[in-house]
């Protein structure tokens, strides 16, 4: 997303980092591997961060809740697990635009529109956005990127009334269009169990930081 925007960030050894204003609701910081030093070098680099005065308040993903990042001036904004499924088998020539799957939906691979979708996101063959439409409604959707042989499930919006099935969906849809790769995210709260009772297995914890207000 943050490619697709023109502010693609920077891999370090230990840390993906972005000293620019990202897109809403995705994080300046990402940490990539764990241990002592590891966690030493990521808190640096948001030491570094910081003496840039990026604006706003900005976010840490802290992908295994090895950091303390309270005495730099950041609070927590969320507390989370990651999630992964095996996908499942589907049959051959099955199609997600075909109709309804377990939720009732009826999906459809999005396309692009207006600042926030810009064409080149789409334009990347490892990113796919689905949409569920009832009544002709958008009423659910999840974005996947295919990286390192998993496939990345995100921005995950179901009513909490129809999450799991929405989920169980979300996972055949991945299998179609990522045949043979595991599908994981991270949730929390009733997603978290939404996506556990679509058999989703919950793996380790990992925390949000947000830069505290001033």
């Amino acid at each position: 997303m943050c490619f697709a925007h023109g502010k693609p960030g920077r891999f370090l050894p230990h840390t993906w980092v972005n000293a620019e204003p990202v897109p809403r609701f995705y994080p300046n910081v990402v940490t990539l591997t764990t241990g002592d030093l590891d966690v030493d070098e990521q808190r640096q680099t948001v030491r570094l961060l910081l003496s840039s005065h990026l604006p706003g308040r900005w976010a840490v993903k802290d992908s295994f809740k090895s950091l303390n990042l309270a005495r730099l001036g950041f609070e927590i904004l969320e507390e989370a697990n990651w999630v992964r499924k095996i996908q499942p088998k589907t049959e051959a020539g099955w199609k997600a635009e075909a109709g309804p799957m377990v939720s009732g939906l009826s999906w459809e691979r999005a396309g692009p529109g207006g600042d926030a979708f810009p064409a080149v996101l789409f334009g990347d063959d490892n990113f796919v956005m689905y949409s569920g439409r009832r009544d002709g409604a958008i009423v659910a959707g999840g974005t996947f990127y295919r990286a390192d042989n998993v496939v990345g499930l995100s921005n995950v919006v179901a009513d909490s009334d129809e999450a799991s099935a929405v989920w169980r969906d979300l996972a055949l849809l991945a299998a179609v269009t990522f045949p043979g790769l595991p599908v994981v995210g991270y949730e929390s709260g009733h997603e978290l169990k939404a996506a556990h009772k679509a058999g989703f297995e919950i793996g380790d914890p990992l925390r949000i930081w947000v830069k505290a207000r001033d």
